[in-house]
């Protein structure tokens, strides 16, 4: 059993994406990847990225602006706290800025989140640490050039 994930490739004014530093644990190394969680059960793909947008930095955005998602990536892992297939969502939104706000998160993400930066496509493409999902560092000039997929593009997967 995996689960189904709803993610936010938050972007400001200056053309940075928003990306949360997850801490390693035991046998893990660091991972920065987008906001976003899981789905909730009965949840729409677009309302669990909203959700989990304002738990993780604290920007309510409703549901209907996130529109469709822009891109989508899944495989099968094995997390230690889960295990199967899973699917990450993507939805694209731009904020003029934006300051993270971390006090609406959840006990584990406040745990498992150990920072925050805003990453300049540059700097996405030259990350000493992993980045998740793969395949953002070419993905994110097509967005910022305004040329939303008509279809998800599927990226590759990245456990």
């Amino acid at each position: 059993m995996g689960r189904r994930s709803a993610r936010v490739l938050l972007v400001d004014a200056r053309e940075r994406v928003l990306l949360l530093r997850l801490a390693g644990t035991a046998g893990q190394e660091p991972l920065w990847m987008t906001p976003g969680g899981g789905v909730r059960r009965f949840e729409s793909l677009a309302a669990a990225a909203a959700r989990e947008l304002w738990e993780e930095t604290g920007l309510r955005v409703p549901a209907k602006a996130l529109g469709a998602p822009v891109a989508w990536t899944g495989g099968h892992a094995d997390l230690g706290w889960r295990s199967g297939y899973f699917e990450d969502h993507f939805f694209y939104h731009r904020v003029e800025a934006h300051a993270v706000d971390p006090r609406h998160r959840e006990a584990h993400e406040s745990q498992a989140i150990a920072e925050d930066r805003w990453w300049s496509p540059a700097e996405l493409a030259a990350a000493a640490e992993p980045v998740a999902p793969l395949g953002l560092a070419g993905l994110l000039p097509e967005l910022l050039a305004g040329h939303r997929p008509a279809t998800p593009v599927r990226l590759p997967w990245h456990h």
